[in-house]
């Protein structure tokens, strides 16, 4: 199996992410692929929202796929550039495969495709040593093709050439009645003789009805003792090499599981590159093979691979703080941001495309993008990042809203023939629902983290048709609040709820008293606030907040 290492770019939203997040990241991997770049792919970093499975089960999209985090992985570094064997590989053929081996090791896998061990040159030496010691007698594991196909033979008669069994090797250099002896310690059915053209032996081998006799230096048979070898189930093997040459070869003619190492443990795609570093110190060749979760090898890894540049690179949409970004984005090149919010903290190590506009949604930006390239937009991705433009400027009616987003909301609608109304109450409807939901899955399902004047603080949003479930769960959302505060170590955590029929909102605070006495907002309850007319987090809600912590840091 030989294929060649390919780097993949995954496009992905921030974490917790909702529907302009994921729909962005869809739509824009959409877009790379028409424009020919086949190795980028969307991605997720949680859990999508009630709102946005609606859509893209709707639309009939493929929710990109989730990534738990980027802790650096195998998947991330390893070589799929690696050749594998058969189990019933003769060891000549794969000493000739490993010779050539960039890596110098060679996984041997079943019929299929699964590790079974693995060939490397120290395994071979210890072997081998053990075989050719003078003080016992030479057996080895192989079948008649396996002899043929080494010893390169012309077969004259051939009985069961693919069973592999152990068998003794007798060289037949003495008299007849030394060999005569020789053979009697042996059982003869499992015994592999080598001869020349010495026919009392010959006859005397396949009466006898060994298993193989092979004749060396290309000497025929006499026609009497074929048929007497057919007769008697003797394989007969005509060598075109001398006896020496052909007793060396012979060992070559077990298959490679004979010489190769069941000891040495693969690695996983899945592990962390923190856990195969002290593996990979001591294995042959400071290398291992690399398997899937079904145990099929898809790859190698060595220390150089580990070291190296990861084989992954990342575009960031929606986002750009790293407090936002999945876990261990800094181990990987960025070469893009598309974002719609403030430029926060991120930074990169090389020049990147940083594409940051002052619209309701990033939906709209892959939307100009569209234009700008000239691509036409397939409509079920129309579809979606309608959708995504909607959710975000809650029907284009959020303070964020500009011109850009209304225009590009009636060319999606032009395209994909859906009324703005119409799908608008739909999303509503699917982003209000909290029914069955904990305060806990409410909180995280878009929560955002954000760091100012050293402080750290979670800001989470929900939409409902009415506020007063919420209320009336106060407690329970408030005691999560808390926990995601201390859990965190953060100034505060706040929960934005907004009521999308009044186009205003609560505001939820879990916080220490001193932190407390500096809000000077509108009281609805304890830890509750009134946020009237304010429906953004981004552009409404969070200068608001920076001048809370801006004056909590003065005290």
């Amino acid at each position: 199996m030989n294929t060649e290492k390919n780097r993949k770019t995954w496009i992905i939203g921030h974490r917790n992410p909702d529907t302009d997040s994921i729909v962005s990241a869809a739509a824009y991997a959409a877009l790379k692929q028409a424009l020919g770049h086949t190795n980028c792919f969307a991605a997720r970093a949680g859990k999508p929202t009630p709102q946005t499975e609606y859509i893209f089960n709707r639309f009939k999209v493929a929710l990109p796929e989730f990534i738990p985090d980027l802790i650096p992985k195998v998947s991330h570094h390893f070589s799929n550039r690696i050749t594998t064997i058969g189990m019933e590989t003769s060891l000549w053929e794969a000493l000739a495969i490993l010779e050539k081996s960039e890596h110098r090791i060679l996984p041997v896998v079943d019929p299929d495709g699964r590790y079974h061990s693995l060939l490397h040159y120290s395994s071979f030496a210890q072997k081998v040593l053990k075989m050719v010691n003078p003080k016992q007698k030479t057996v080895i594991q192989t079948s008649i093709d396996l002899l043929s196909s080494v010893l390169h033979t012309q077969a004259l008669v051939v009985h069961n050439p693919r069973e592999i069994r152990k068998s003794p090797i007798i060289i037949a250099a003495a008299e007849y009645t030394t060999f005569s002896e020789h053979l009697g310690a042996h059982i003869p059915e499992n015994t592999i003789v080598i001869t020349g053209n010495r026919a009392d032996i010959q006859t005397h081998a396949i009466e006898q009805g060994v298993r193989a006799l092979i004749i060396t230096n290309g000497t025929m048979l006499a026609k009497d003792l074929r048929e007497r070898a057919e007769a008697k189930g003797v394989s007969i093997l005509i060598s075109p090499y001398d006896t020496a040459s052909t007793a060396l070869l012979i060992i070559y003619s077990m298959p490679v599981t004979s010489m190769s190492n069941t000891v040495v443990q693969p690695v996983n795609l899945t592990d962390t590159t923190r856990k195969i570093a002290p593996l990979l110190s001591t294995a042959p060749g400071k290398t291992l093979p690399v398997v899937d979760d079904k145990g099929i090898v898809v790859g190698v890894m060595s220390e150089s691979d580990l070291y190296g540049e990861p084989n992954l690179d990342l575009i960031m949409v929606d986002h750009n703080e790293q407090s936002q970004a999945i876990e261990g984005i800094e181990h990987y090149r960025v070469l893009e941001i598309i974002d719609h919010h403030r430029i926060g903290t991120v930074s990169t190590r090389n020049p990147i495309t940083f594409i940051n506009r002052p619209v309701g949604a990033t939906s709209t930006i892959i939307t100009t993008l569209y234009q700008e390239q000239h691509v036409p937009i397939k409509p079920e991705i129309a579809s979606i990042l309608l959708c995504g433009i909607l959710a975000d400027t809650l029907n284009l009616k959020s303070a964020t809203t500009t011109p850009v987003d209304q225009s590009a909301a009636e060319y999606l609608s032009n395209i994909t023939n859906l009324d703005l109304e119409e799908l608008g109450r739909e999303l509503m409807v699917a982003a209000s629902n909290i029914t069955g939901r904990t305060a806990g899955e409410l909180i995280a399902q878009d929560m955002k983290r954000y760091d100012e004047l050293g402080y750290t603080f979670t800001v989470s949003q929900i939409e409902v048709e009415d506020p007063h479930e919420i209320l009336e769960r106060k407690d329970e959302f408030l005691s999560v609040l808390e926990t995601e505060r201390n859990r965190g170590s953060n100034l505060f955590s706040a929960l934005l709820v907004t009521d999308i029929t009044a186009l205003s909102s609560l505001l939820f605070i879990g916080a220490e008293r001193r932190f407390m006495n500096t809000v000077s907002l509108p009281k609805q309850e304890e830890s509750v606030f009134v946020m009237r007319d304010i429906v953004s987090r981004k552009k409404q809600l969070m200068p608001i907040l920076s001048e809370i912590v801006e004056r909590y840091a003065r005290l």
